[in-house]
């Protein structure tokens, strides 16, 4: 039972049991919509094999426990267990239920290996709660459900479907339940103490399994009577509010096992489950593709990083943002590595429209990024900037890829693509809105051309107006964008038009161009071919002009390009002659296609490359 805020504890769980899993698995969702469409492109994009994947809706079973008042901070997702018989396929006849806040240490087969030892009457397995909770001792008029014993931890559950279907547990829980709350009013801990109710009025109904299968790492607990050793222990379950922090004698241990799952290279869990690596197998689209590939190409690498699946892992922080209802939302659209996290807090000090961020990071710097979000004032107080995290694989920065990430999970009906270097003016946000109503971008094809500029100094006084920015372009504080190494990417743009324009004009594509564009939501994707240094803005805007996208300069409109380190892809661009002759080799066979996808229409860009 997954609420979108509880995703990234559940890819922990899910890949300390794929870690030590040798059997085929079937994962069960039942999720809000933000949560099933991030695991449904987590797990699609992870291709892990012999994994399947089935979501159920949880908003079609709140009905079914919204009756209930419930202390507990779960809400009324921590009820759900209660109606697994009817949630799940009427063809599954036992599964294996899990919290979110679990982390195994061995292969879950054992313990499904364990519903073979339940007597016939047995429809439900539990391990003994390890608190005094139940025992109704923790304070002054302290006044549990009733539980038998110490009660029971519903964290790690079997439950054996077929029979529970067989016995009526669907009417035997809610008259239960009705029962109990003439006199309790509430629940204090959700399900538990339902199914403890239950299994008090019906004890014969349970098994009762070892404490290892889910070591309560709760204060005050009697977990460490669990084990001798901590090599013994199956199941780690942190349901103390304070999770990592908890009181326990082997919490480092413990602590360091949950971590090191947090951070481990999702990647590796590909593997086959027999010892064969070549989990590709599993998927023939991607094997076909691969098989395609000449090996002898002196471009193979390239070629293959434009059929590699990455991991991707969206909304890896919530995000709450509902558009503007005028129609000129506008969401600012970038991709970074972990090297320009630094950049993030000053863009939304600049920008307070919706941001929608890809990055580009292995599992550790996930969490560097996570701890670093966290503990930054302005970072935390933005809900509407959506994180997307596309994960590490292969030698090149699949740039264009990434951006796609971005682009793809924005819910305005525009985007401005741009690049986290830079620093949109302030009040460009409020300004572009206002250019979408004038230039009629609902109906016509436009790409509105936002100036941009440069700064080498690490420490910039920002201008506040355009007459300030030209000011410092006389100075020399400020240069036109590439203006000392690439003047033909933005020479289009005409600056000096720019300098006295007061009302936006149209300038035509010319070879090399890349400006940074406002289009609709709907425009062309972003060419995967292009990985690493070169090409990868520059072919978006030709398919745009394909497109027959006028570009319309803003006269009012300005971005800053702060310095930085130069990226290890441009390195490798100046030093490898190979790498500069697969990016031509690429560059001739995009302009192949654009001819192909339209025609006479793209017959110019042939003609610029034979010029350049």
């Amino acid at each position: 039972f997954i609420y979108s805020n509880d995703i990234r504890d559940v890819v922990t769980l899910v890949k300390s049991i794929l870690f030590h899993r040798r059997n085929p698995l079937h994962f069960h969702f039942i999720t809000d919509t933000v949560a099933n469409q991030i695991l449904s492109t987590l797990f699609q994009s992870w291709m892990v094999p012999s994994v399947q994947v089935s979501f159920y809706d949880a908003d079609e079973l709140k009905s079914e426990v919204s009756w209930i008042p419930n202390k507990h901070y779960s809400g009324i997702y921590g009820l759900m267990k209660l109606t697994l018989t009817k949630a799940l396929p009427s063809n599954l006849s036992k599964v294996i239920v899990l919290d979110t806040d679990i982390t195994f240490a061995t292969d879950i087969a054992e313990l499904w290996a364990i519903f073979r030892k339940f007597t016939e009457k047995q429809v439900i397995g539990l391990v003994e709660n390890q608190s005094d909770w139940y025992l109704g001792n923790l304070w002054k008029n302290h006044k549990p459900w009733p539980a038998l014993g110490r009660g029971f931890n519903t964290g790690v559950i079997l439950l054996y479907l077929e029979r529970l279907r067989r016995i009526g547990w669907e009417q035997m829980w809610r008259l239960t339940a009705e029962r109990e709350l003439m006199s309790m009013l509430s629940t204090s801990l959700a399900d538990q103490d339902i199914f403890n109710a239950f299994i008090k009025q019906n004890p014969v109904l349970v098994h009762q399994l070892p404490c290892f299968w889910n070591v309560q790492l709760s204060d005050h607990t009697r977990s460490e009577q669990c084990y001798t050793e901590v090599s013994d222990l199956k199941v780690i379950h942190w349901n103390s509010p304070k999770k990592l922090r908890v009181k326990n004698k082997h919490v480092e241990f413990f602590r360091n096992l949950y971590l090191t799952f947090l951070e481990y290279d999702g990647n590796l869990l590909r593997r086959e489950l027999f010892g064969c690596p070549i989990a590709i197998t599993f998927f023939p689209p991607l094997q076909h593709a691969l098989e395609e590939l000449d090996e002898d190409d002196q471009c193979y690498d390239f070629r293959r990083e434009r059929i590699m699946v990455h991991r991707v892992h969206l909304y890896f922080l919530q995000y709450e943002y509902t558009p503007t209802d005028d129609g000129t939302d506008i969401t600012l659209v970038a991709q970074l590595s972990m090297d320009r996290l630094q950049m993030l807090e000053a863009i939304c000090k600049h920008w307070e429209g919706p941001i929608s961020l890809a990055l580009y990071m292995s599992d550790a710097e996930a969490q560097q990024f996570l701890r670093y979000a966290q503990a930054s004032e302005v970072l935390k107080n933005r809900k509407n900037v959506g994180y997307h995290i596309v994960y590490k694989e292969g030698q090149f920065y699949p740039v264009n890829l990434v951006r796609n990430v971005a682009l793809r999970n924005v819910n305005t009906p525009y985007v401005f693509l741009t690049d986290v270097d830079f620093l949109p003016m302030y009040g460009l946000y409020d300004y572009l809105r206002k250019s979408i109503v004038q230039l009629d971008m609902a109906s016509t094809k436009k790409a509105l051309v936002v100036p941009a500029f440069e700064t080498l100094r690490y420490r910039l006084s920002f201008p506040k107006s355009k007459a300030e920015l030209l000011s410092m372009l006389d100075m020399g504080t400020l240069y036109t964008f590439r203006y000392h190494v690439w003047t033909k990417g933005h020479a289009p743009t005409n600056y000096a038009k720019w300098r006295t324009a007061t009302t936006p004009y149209k300038v035509e594509w010319e070879a090399d161009f890349e400006p940074y564009v406002v289009v609709r939501r709907d425009c062309p994707e972003y060419d995967h071919r292009f990985v690493g240094f070169g090409w990868n803005k520059v072919s978006h805007i030709m398919e745009l002009d394909a497109q027959e996208y006028d570009f319309i300069v803003l006269p009012n409109a300005f971005m800053i390009h702060m310095p930085h380190a130069p990226s290890f892809d441009i390195s490798k661009f100046r030093s490898s002659p190979s790498y500069r002759y697969c990016l031509t080799t690429l560059k001739d066979e995009f302009h192949q296609d654009l001819s192909r996808k339209y025609g006479s229409a793209a017959l110019k860009y042939l003609t610029a490359q034979r010029n350049i």
